[in-house]
């Protein structure tokens, strides 16, 4: 499986898209610092919003789809499906 997923550093902060074969290692590599220059930059590390995908394809056209996206679009899709802004991966 493959997922597309977005970070926050907070309610309405900085956002990151990205896309993963492994959700849980990749987030955990965004909270040690090691995911990425911009999410360590920007504290960015609260799994917000996550779909999955069988396809490699699909998952990155999906990424591809919403980075192009404005941010109002962003937050509304976040907030429609995560209102809480919870962080997905801790509370499971």
């Amino acid at each position: 499986m493959y997922y597309v997923y977005t970070l926050a550093s907070r309610l309405n902060g900085t956002l990151y898209v990205g896309v993963t074969n492994d959700l849980a290692r990749r987030v955990f590599e965004h909270k040690q610092g090691t995911g990425s220059g911009f999410t360590t930059k920007h504290a960015v590390t609260r799994l917000v919003y996550a779909a999955q995908f069988e396809s490699i394809n699909e998952a990155i056209a999906e990424e591809k789809r919403l980075k192009k996206w404005r941010r109002a679009w962003k937050i509304q899709l976040i907030e429609t499906e995560n209102p809480g802004w919870k962080d997905l991966l801790n509370s499971q």
